[in-house]
């Protein structure tokens, strides 16, 4: 399997140097030269897999001719080992509905499933071929702590993380800043997600400094991420349907950066039976728009309950355009640079009409986030986290909907306890963090201060 780039402009890479490389050097997010295709039987028998074998399956398609599936094997088993559940994602039902459960590992956040993967699978190939990586990273909440907790530690490995400061819940905060680890640098910068994860592209784009301090990319622009995200839309669909290849769901997939979501696109262009993809955004709901109205236009962050979902600008969006454009690369950098330069790009009416074929886009309010808590607790006394309410709510009209439940509620304690008025039980990992001695730098949300932060940092 070889990778491209969505801008065209690289040599095809190999699975490690797409992992190593991240961000490709024109700009552009690395994409499998082909997609790899799924039959019926291949679905029927994956359907009884555990979830382990089924991510050495998925994952040993992407990574074919480059890394020995007894390896991948090796690398799924020690990344899901941190996990508290023996399902590692279970489906759950909860007031009628489907809950995939993806909170189960050592930060309670979605993000563990790709990040405890992709840092043993970087340990690996560092081993393997040598060299050092400084991995840096923007976070709106759970990617931070899940990247951390992935790589904390490890030889020749240093992470720094940016987040906004203020704006990830205290929970959230503690968990990234309260690794001690000597390879571990957070800084909490005065400005938004988006503030943060501009700077972590320029950084990506500035080649010179790319290549000469090593960086490695551990947001979803880093297409391992994707990879093993993409291994829990084929598990959740086999509980539900016991594998009936003739048996279609709906995913509804709470969505800021559109990784997640991505990859259940990936899952269907693979062969999944899917319906639709629930596109569930919050007030920042720059996706929603898009879906509905054929405008991508960028606007202003606004906090909210659900502050993993505050992104304007979804960095794994030029993905799905690039296949909505049947892999023209002059078209992506034509809306790119649109999207530069105004702030703004909008696609053709019949294209639109391709996107709102699968695509399913719905905006959530604070107050019926808050509302969906509530209900979902007083039928089933179980407790969503906000964004996974986000999710609930968005499927509310959707026959045989699964809905990706992204973090566990003790991380999000003041929204719950506003729709509830009690706090979420915590899990063991979340437990006493608020005691604990934290190591954290702030600093302004300015390339030139965080390039200088990591020049002096980098041993």
């Amino acid at each position: 399997m070889r990778y491209i780039s969505t801008r065209g402009g690289i040599d095809s890479l190999s699975f490690s140097q797409a992992v190593m490389m991240g961000l490709s050097t024109d700009g552009g997010l690395l994409l499998p030269e082909t997609i790899p295709q799924i039959n019926a039987e291949t679905l029927q028998s994956w359907a009884s897999l555990s979830f382990q074998d089924l991510a050495t399956e998925v994952i040993s398609l992407f990574s074919a001719g480059d890394i020995d599936k007894a390896d991948i094997a090796k690398l799924i088993k020690a990344s899901y080992a941190t996990f508290d559940h023996d399902e590692i994602v279970p489906l759950v039902n909860a007031n009628n509905s489907q809950i995939l459960e993806l909170f189960h590992g050592p930060t309670a956040a979605f993000k563990d499933v790709a990040l405890q993967f992709l840092g043993n699978l970087f340990e690996y190939l560092l081993k393997r071929d040598g060299g050092q990586l400084n991995i840096v990273g923007a976070t709106s909440g759970d990617t931070g702590s899940a990247a951390i907790y992935g790589v904390r530690g490890k030889a020749n490995i240093n992470i720094f993380i940016l987040f906004p400061y203020g704006r990830v819940s205290p929970i959230q905060e503690r968990q990234m800043t309260t690794v001690l680890d000597k390879n571990v640098y957070n800084l909490a910068i005065n400005g938004t997600f988006d503030d943060g994860q501009y700077i972590v592209k320029s950084l990506f784009n500035n080649l010179e400094f790319k290549k000469s301090h090593h960086l490695g990319a551990i947001n979803s622009i880093n297409w391992a991420r994707i990879v093993a995200q993409i291994v829990y839309y084929f598990y959740a669909w086999g509980k539900a349907t016991n594998g009936n290849p003739e048996k279609a769901v709906s995913f509804s997939v709470p969505t800021g950066n559109f990784g997640d979501i991505f990859a259940g696109y990936m899952a269907k262009r693979m062969g999944l039976p899917i319906n639709k993809l629930i596109l569930a955004t919050n007030r920042n709901d720059i996706l929603t728009r898009f879906v509905n109205s054929g405008t991508y236009q960028a606007g202003e962050v606004v906090p909210t309950v659900s502050p993993s979902m505050d992104i304007q600008i979804a960095s794994n969006f030029e993905r799905y355009l690039y296949y909505l454009f049947n892999g023209d690369s002059e078209i992506i950098k034509k809306l790119m640079a649109e999207l530069t330069e105004k702030g703004e790009f909008s696609i053709a009416d019949n294209k639109k009409a391709e996107v709102q074929a699968l695509f399913k886009a719905v905006a959530v309010s604070e107050a019926e986030t808050l509302q969906q808590i509530k209900e979902t607790y007083q039928a089933a006394n179980y407790i969503l986290d906000p964004h996974s309410a986000v999710g609930v709510k968005a499927a509310t009209e959707e026959a045989d909907c699964i809905c990706l439940a992204t973090a566990s509620p003790a991380k999000f304690s003041e929204a719950v306890q506003q729709a509830i008025a009690q706090e979420a039980p915590a899990p063991k990992s979340l437990q006493g963090l608020m005691e604990k001695e934290t190591k954290v730098h702030r600093i302004d949300a300015d390339i030139e201060q965080i390039r200088a932060f990591m020049e002096q940092n980098i041993s």
